[in-house]
């Protein structure tokens, strides 16, 4: 099927929940992606940050080819031991102490609530939960009730009732939230879908502070900025700062569909048997490629490639700022940067993608989001900005 057909197909079998770009992927290599017409592209994109190794990274396609002959599922009633591979290898590199898989980040968030109220229940009948404005945490009722975007949350209501939103970076803010209904307080170490945005040191310690002032339960969403994308493993070690629950997903699995929560602290006892649960998680498959991919991280120091081309990156992104004058900023951290424009940015993300072959995403719509495979080198760097250039002097 040619890709016109292809689309036109896609328009009449699936619901219409997303705008897609005119364009039918059908194989990735490295950080390449090639459509049905044999067009080759260079991915700054990443499926939104999930394929953190790229395409067929050695040794990732082999774990899951070697683990299909043999196990794919197997229900939580019994063990198995990819599972635990798994989990010994994120909690080592986490410091966390326990930890649940997931199907996504959204259920991650969902297992994170549900500790946060259990834990309010059991400690004084408190329920409240404070988010952030600006924040993105998933899309189901749960995730939509701590996301503080008004827009993916109108025409949902009623939400969980209880769930107060404070100023990101406004440690103020959230003091004059906390009362004695608070249970919990989420954030993102750095927003992401609120246009790459990361916490000020002083506004997470003042958080942390709070929250062991106030016995309350501290949920870090990793799942965008965690697995090594702003050049940690995770986010906060940079800041130093543990949570009691910690939220992943997305690289985690370079692909295959899991999440995870972890907990360290008063938040590794809360849940009992009974209190949650999951059918597709933790199957052996999906923690296979977890495991691989966990090791891969460490053996191939992808946090030090981060670190490296992170910075080339966000240098010459700011280099070529100044040559346009609608370009307000460049910010965040390692391979998860934002530039704000003055202007939306959607017209510029579908030239970039039809004109030059390069693809990349939005942040809100006047930040482009610069989310690249983490195996990226200062040469890919150099084609992408040369790419984005001819884009930009077209407006």
């Amino acid at each position: 099927m040619k890709m016109k057909e292809s689309m036109d197909c896609a328009e009449q079998l699936l619901l219409k929940t997303y705008n897609r770009y005119q364009v039918v992927f059908d194989h990735g290599d490295g950080i390449k992606l090639f459509d049905t017409d044999g067009n080759e592209y260079l991915d700054f994109f990443a499926g939104i940050a999930v394929q953190g190794l790229g395409y067929n990274y050695k040794g990732v396609n082999e774990a899951l080819k070697a683990q299909a002959d043999k196990l794919w599922h197997i229900s939580n009633y019994f063990y198995n031991e990819p599972v635990i591979d798994a989990g010994q290898k994120l909690l080592k590199i986490s410091q966390m102490e326990k930890v649940f898989f997931t199907n996504s980040g959204t259920e991650a968030i969902e297992g994170a609530i549900k500790i946060a109220k259990k834990y309010g229940t059991k400690t004084g009948k408190r329920f409240e939960i404070i988010a952030m404005e600006g924040s993105f945490h998933g899309r189901s009722l749960g995730a939509l009730s701590v996301t503080g975007n008004e827009h993916y949350r109108e025409d949902f209501y009623p939400l969980i009732p209880g769930i107060k939103f404070a100023k990101y970076n406004d440690i103020e803010s959230v003091k004059n939230l906390v009362s004695d209904k608070t249970c919990a307080i989420i954030l993102e170490t750095v927003q992401g879908e609120g246009g790459i945005h990361p916490a000020a040191k002083e506004f997470l310690t003042g958080i942390k502070k709070l929250t062991d002032e106030h016995d309350l339960i501290l949920i870090l969403d990793e799942i965008q900025c965690g697995m090594g994308r702003t050049g940690q493993y995770f986010a906060w070690q940079e800041y130093g700062i543990k949570p009691d629950v910690m939220t992943v997903a997305k690289a985690l699995g370079n692909g295959v569909p899991i999440g995870a929560f972890l907990t360290s602290g008063k938040a590794s006892g809360v849940l009992k048997p009974g209190d949650h649960g999951s059918t597709y998680g933790g199957n052996p498959l999906v923690c296979a490629v977890a495991s691989k991919v966990l090791d891969i991280f460490t053996k191939d120091d992808i946090t030090g490639n981060v670190k490296t081309v992170g910075d080339y990156l966000k240098k010459s992104l700011e280099e070529l700022a100044k040559s346009y004058p609608f370009i307000k900023e460049v910010r965040g951290k390692g391979l998860l940067l934002g530039m704000e424009f003055d202007r939306p940015v959607a017209d510029i993300i579908k030239s970039a993608l039809i004109d030059e072959k390069l693809v990349l995403i939005n942040a809100g719509s006047n930040v482009l989001r610069f989310i690249p495979p983490l195996i990226i080198s200062k040469y890919n760097v150099d084609d992408a900005l040369e790419r984005l250039k001819r884009v930009l002097d077209k407006f």
